[in-house]
Order: C-alpha cells, then structure tokens, then sequence
C-alpha cells in the first residue's frame, strides 16, 4: 500500500518524515496524470503545484486555516489531499468533482473559483473579518504569475501592504527559473531573514532606534533603506517590499526540503508575506514539461504518446474557423490587429502571432485592459480583434460601455466558448454575454450556426464600422454530415462543404446588417434560432414534419440588430413564434423578439421562448448538459409541440 492509499484528509500528513512526503508528492503527480489522462482537465498547472499543496496542508491547520487559489487549475493535489481522493476519479464528470474549487463540495473549498487575480482580494477581506472577530487562524493565498498581472491582483497587493493585515500570499512563478548565483545566495538570504533570533533582534533593534532622542527616526529610516537597496541588488522583490509586503524568495518549489521550513517560518510573522516560489509547470510528465500551453487544459489523452485519445478527423472546430479566417483577412487588410489575454492557444490566435508578430497583444490575464486598448488602436486608425471567452469578457463590461461605446469605437470582439462549454462548469460557461452586450448602445451582435457561417461573419464585421461581438461556442458545429434535401428546392446538397446557396434561403452565405436567413419554409409556427441553435431546430422541425407540423425555421444570423422586417412579414401568416438560444433567457434573444413585437404594436403572436435559465449550470459534457437543459434538437423538437398543440404527446422517440 503506498502513502496516499492512507491519506484521508490533511491531518494525516502531520506524522510523515520528509522523504515520505516526497515519495507522497510523487504518488499524488502520478494520481492525478493517471485520472486526468482519463477525464480531461487542468494538467500542467497542478502538476507544478503539488509540493505546494503538500507543503501547506503539512503546516497549516485546514480548515481551521485557509488556503485560496487563484483560478483553481492548479488545485487538484489539494482535493485530493482533503478527503476526495476517490471522488477525483470523477473529475469534471456530471455529478462528480468539480475541475475547480468548489464551496459547495468541500469546507475545505472556502471559495468557488475558476477567474483569474481574485484570490489576494478574497484572501484580504477574509484577514479583516478575522480580526474583527478576534480570531488567529492563517490565511494563505497562492497565486500564479500569469495572475498576479491582472489589474485586481496588483490593486488588492496594494491595499494588503497599505493596511497591514497578517496574510501570506504564495507566488507559484512558473515562467522563470532561478539563475544559479541568484538561487544560492537567495537561499542563504532567505535562511538568515527567516530565522526566528534574526527576527526577534531585527524588531528589538527596530524599537531602540526608534526611541533614540530627535535622531532616531532618521537612523531607522536610513537603515531600512540600506537593508533594503542590499536585498533588492540580490532579490527580486523590490516592488512587493514598496507595496508594503516582507518579501522572501525565489526558492524551489519542488524542494520540499527548504519549502516546509521557510513556509512554516514565515507563516506565523506578523503582517503582509510573499514568498516567491518556483515551479515547473507540467512537472514529471515530459510531454507537459515540453509543451505546458498545450496541457493546460486538455481531452482525455494517451500517457505513452501525449495525444488525445479522440481525434477530430476532417473535422474544424468553431475556434480553427475562426484563426484561418482572420489570418486570411489579415493578409489582405493591414489595420487588422489581434488581442488577447493571456489565451492565443485557446482562442486561435498563435497562428496569427506566428504570421503577423507586430500585430498582435497577448495583455496577460487583463481583460479590462484589452478592452480599452484596443479603443486606443481603433482611434488610432487600425481594426482591432480582441478573442476573448465570453465568461471572461463579462469583468470588461464598463470598459465595454465606456471606453468602446460611448466612443463608438471600431473594435471587434470575438467571443468563443459562448453558453455551455462542458466540464469546466459555472465559472466558464458562457451563458451571459447576449444579456450583458445587447442594451450596449451601438453594439452589434451576430452568432454564426456552424463553422462556415463564421468565415462570412467575421468578413462582415471587419468590414463593419462601430462596436461589433460575434459569439460563437465551444468545439464543432453540430451541423449534419450527411447529404440533406435542401427545402427550397428539394435537391441533395451536401451540407458539409458548401456546395449549395439560395441568396435568401437555404446555405446563403450573405450578410446583411440585420438579415436573418431562412432555413425552413412553413405555416404552423416559425422558429427564431440563434447560432449554434439553428441546425438543432431544423431537425427539430423534420422531427414534427412527421407528425404533418409544419414549421418555418430562421437562422436569426443577428442578435441585435434584430430582423423586423421578417417578423412584421411572418406575423401576418404565422401566430406563434419560439425563439431558441444557448443563454440565459432573462435579457436573451428571445427577450428582444418581444420587445420587438411590442414595438411594431403586433398583438396576434404567442411568443414561447426555449434556452437556459438565469442559475449557475453544473459541469459535464456539452452534448449532455444541452439535452439536460432542453436544447438538444429532441428537447427541443417536444417543447416546440407541447406550446404548438397544446400538451399533445408525441409519437416519436429519442
């Protein structure tokens, strides 16, 4: 039996040498590569983290004390240290664990997490409500250096050192490694300024100065920044010592030989703490070490050769679409520009990195920043792109109004992972981004039904002047593979390559400002759908055609602005309409078609609106959440006849 078959929960750990506590880090790497390369999920980043986690459940007290990290993706060692060992082979599974920190699956979780640069603010607030309560417990934040550039991390640094409050922040650096001479001499640094005589006489020494007549003050303050300029010729730590914080570092965080004793020094001073850590990412999994960006977050993959188990075949993803088609742009318009943050990988945009290096941004984990930057670009006379998911566009949304709007500025936003994104779950399902952009004034909105649809919108929004979101989800399009009889003129057409177009009908590759696309002629009801929805609802529609209902269906192409003209037209003929959308309803498409009746005084249509509720949705697989939330296209195919024949069960089943 090895170590971790009897590690329950972190009080386990307290008796164990420190060589079993290695062999223990190893167990735990090995745990997780094995589980990971099952379910999916965030490799790289907790396999760097490991004797972090080991580390700190060895010297604090959980969950009397508290440890927060910073997005969770490096957090697995740790739920598999607090009791949910055997849970974690559930990992990222519906009703299983969640991917990251979770409140309501564990006390050791105190936060639900999963954004970036939010752990130091958390942290602190949690040390003032400590000690207004008159409490001692520990609270440690660790958060990594792509994190720490994010505007709230710096701002909540800046607030810790201003009023002093006993917090330790871990900064888990994976991006550097330690150059020789600075490691050795860090260390023995770090062995002095955390030695406990060198802190209890550095604080006597402080107060003898201090009290010295008329002289003091100046003799204290002109040591401090003696001892001061010596530490930051050696250590990097000179912008976190002028925030107010004590400083210590860089050590090797995977040397549990010096971390266990610094940390448990450090821990119990007084104040402020930053210790410096760092790490490998991907650490004792070579094809990680080798390529982190691409472990980052990945499928269910095969531990002999690194590849994911389920290859895509001839097969593009919403996210390829969309970098083949912008670097194709790019090459023939010369104002386009590309930003992101910290996400090119993840959004498509290394290609475009690769091809036109002085063209694009990778900010960092800012999103607020990318956002008002590129309102500087676009005034300066360029056409930025700025890729970002759509969970995180949601912390820009007064930059959006203010610095993009308000100015109407020429920029284009490109939301990927818009609605259910899978077993991330409710920290990155994108599911708000039509409620939060659609009031925006000025702001248009468009959502491509597949892959090809997407090359054309994103040739109509370049082109477009003003504020622009295209928004588009995660992974393939669920558009058939199989020939299918176009319903205009009944002719096979292959739906996979683009190989047959009506100009306003069927396959239509034009867009036009506010131009919806027909997809589906009929006389009992017509359905509004957005996106990824559209191919869903015209099975839907063959669904009902079986039992003689017959029902028109629109590709509605736009979010805002929205197709009056068609709905005034279709109103005269058809008298329910049913709008289907991957978001939230509250403030949804749906929504805005009933603003829009209203508007045109139309009083003859009952509206029924199909799409997810305003609540937090869980994590699972994409297909399995849709279905579970009534938007596969059998789902959606009963609804529609529920609202249509008034509860009349269907024939047809799954």
């Amino acid at each position: 039996m090895g170590i971790l078959e009897k590690i329950n929960s972190p009080k386990d750990l307290k008796n164990l040498s420190l060589e079993e506590l290695r062999q223990l880090s190893q167990e735990i790497r090995e745990y997780i590569l094995g589980n990971v390369s099952k379910t999916g999920g965030h490799l790289a980043a907790s396999l760097g983290a490991v004797e972090i986690a080991v580390g700190l459940h060895y010297i604090l007290d959980c969950p009397k004390d508290t440890i927060i990290w910073d997005v969770g993706h490096q957090a697995y060692a740790h739920k598999i240290l607090t009791g949910r060992r055997e849970e974690f082979k559930t990992l990222r599974q519906l009703g299983g664990l969640s991917g990251f920190p979770n409140k309501d699956e564990s006390t050791y979780d105190r936060f639900t997490t999963g954004h970036g640069s939010t752990s130091i603010s958390l942290g602190l607030g949690l040390a003032c409500a400590r000690d207004i309560a008159k409490g001692n417990e520990k609270i440690v934040v660790v958060i990594g250096d792509g994190s720490l550039a994010g505007g709230m991390a710096l701002e909540a640094l800046n607030h810790a050192g201003h009023i002093a409050k006993d917090i330790l922040v871990i900064l888990n650096d994976n991006e550097f490694s330690i150059s020789p001479s600075v490691g050795a001499f860090s260390k023995y640094l770090n062995r002095l300024i955390t030695n406990s005589f060198y802190n209890r006489a550095h604080k006597k020494l402080q107060n003898l100065v201090k009290r010295l007549p008329r002289i003091g003050g100046a003799i204290y303050e002109l040591a401090r920044r003696f001892e001061e300029g010596l530490k930051h010729l050696i250590v990097p730590g000179a912008v976190f010592e002028e925030l107010g914080l004590r400083y210590f570092g860089p050590i090797d965080g995977h040397d549990l030989r010096t971390l266990i004793p610094t940390l448990k020094k450090i821990v119990d001073f007084d104040g402020p703490k930053l210790v410096h850590v760092v790490t490998k990412k991907g650490k004792g999994f070579s094809f990680a070490e080798l390529n982190p960006d691409k472990f980052h977050g990945i499928s269910s993959f095969n531990i002999e050769t690194g590849e994911p188990k389920q290859q895509a075949g001839d097969r593009i993803t919403y996210t390829q679409a969309f970098s083949n088609a912008l670097v194709e742009l790019a090459k023939k318009d010369k104002r386009i520009v590309a930003i992101t943050a910290a996400m090119p990988d993840g959004t498509g945009l290394d290609a475009f990195a690769a091809e036109f290096p002085d063209r694009f941004f990778n900010v960092g984990m800012a999103e607020e920043h990318a956002v008002t930057f590129a309102a500087g670009l676009a005034e300066g006379g360029l056409k930025p792109v700025v890729a970002i998911y759509s969970t995180f566009m949601q912390r820009s949304y007064d930059q959006l109004m203010h610095d993009v709007c308000l100015q109407n500025s020429d920029v284009l936003f490109v939301l990927d992972r818009a609605g259910i994104v899978g077993e991330d779950g409710p920290t990155h399902h994108g599911l708000f981004d039509i409620a939060y952009l659609r009031h925006m004034p000025g702001m248009v909105m468009l959502a491509p039904k597949d892959e090809f649809e997407l090359k054309h919108m994103l040739e109509f929004a370049v082109d477009h002047k003003g504020p622009c979101a295209l928004r588009y989800p995660r992974g393939f399009s669920n558009r058939p593979t199989d020939a299918y009889s176009c319903p205009l003129c009944n002719q096979k057409v292959d739906l996979y390559g683009v190989s047959h177009e009506h100009k306003n009908g069927f396959l239509s590759s034009d867009i036009e400002l506010g131009k919806a696309e027909v997809l589906r002629q009929g006389k009992d009801a017509a359905i509004f759908a957005l996106g990824s929805m559209a191919w869903a609802s015209l099975e839907a529609a063959e669904l009902l055609s079986k039992e003689n209902i017959d029902v028109a269906v629109i590709n509605a192409r736009f979010v805002k602005p929205i197709d009056e003209a068609l709905i005034e037209k279709l109103s005269k003929d058809i008298n329910k309409f049913i709008t289907v959308e991957e978001g939230v309803l509250e403030g949804g498409f749906g929504s805005f078609l009933l603003e829009t009746l209203e508007k045109k005084g139309i009083k003859n249509v009952e509206v029924h609106r199909i799409g997810l509720p305003s609540e937090f949705i869980t994590h699972g697989k994409r297909e399995v959440l849709l279905d579970l939330y009534g938007l596969s296209s059998i789902k959606i195919a009963k609804a529609m006849k529920e609202k249509i024949t008034k509860g009349q069960g269907a024939k047809w089943q799954k």
